[in-house]
């Protein structure tokens, strides 16, 4: 009785010990299996780039206010062009002016004194003043430009010019029509200088030619007062 105990103790042991042995084997193959699982699962995982990396780690140092006030080549452009086109417009005006020195652009042939008759006359009023007349005696018109040149005597420089009555247009001359000129002689009141009196009067024409007027009588009294005016369309312009 007590020896068919023993034995059944003794099966009951060693099943029991097989059973441990094999719960034991199934537990390690788990267990090794998991751990090869998470290693492949570790192995398969992207690797953040280096580039990424840094652009998380390092932000950018560009200034955003630098780029945004950098002023556009475009707007320096337009600037100069019209620097530029003002430039133009301002040597219009010089070459205006420059012709109108001279009384006006020519159009037409300058009148001189082989293209008119000049004759020289004294007049009673206003007092003192000499009216010069020059008459066109080609066959086509001519321009009479600036002033006359007058020289007295032996006089070693010419009057100077009355610039307030500088023409207002060319005065150009048909066939046989006449311009003038005014010239004050001598101060009304007395008050000029270095006076003397001359026969001889030569007038010259912008053109570089000289007419050589008589003057009648006695000839006319000239001082520091002497001054012409520019060629007129009509008497009364050139002795007002």
């Amino acid at each position: 009785m007590s020896g068919r105990i023993t034995r059944t103790r003794l099966l009951a042991a060693t099943t029991v010990a097989i059973a441990a042995l094999s719960l034991t084997a199934c537990g390690g193959t788990d267990a090794s299996s998991v751990r090869s699982e998470a290693t492949s699962s570790a192995s398969t995982q992207p690797t953040p780039s280096a580039d990424a990396t840094d652009s998380t780690a390092q932000p950018s140092t560009k200034s955003p206010t630098a780029a945004a006030t950098k002023s556009p080549s475009g707007s320096s452009g337009s600037s100069a062009g019209s620097t530029t086109s003002g430039g133009k417009s301002g040597g219009k005006e010089s070459g205006s002016q420059e012709s109108g020195g001279k009384g006006g652009e020519s159009r037409n042939p300058q009148c001189g004194a082989g293209t008119v008759k000049t004759i020289a006359t004294p007049v009673a009023r206003p007092l003192n003043h000499l009216l010069i007349t020059v008459t066109n005696t080609d066959s086509q018109y001519c321009d009479l430009l600036g002033h006359p040149y007058a020289r007295f005597g032996e006089a070693q420089a010419v009057p100077p010019v009355d610039e307030s009555t500088h023409p207002q247009a060319v005065v150009t001359l048909a066939p046989g029509e006449s311009g003038y000129a005014g010239v004050l002689l001598s101060a009304a009141d007395g008050s000029g200088t270095h006076g003397y009196s001359t026969k001889s009067l030569a007038v010259g024409f912008e053109n570089g030619t000289v007419a050589q007027p008589s003057l009648a009588g006695k000839g006319v009294y000239v001082d520091s007062s002497l001054r012409v005016t520019y060629w007129q369309h009509s008497m009364e312009d050139a002795l007002n």
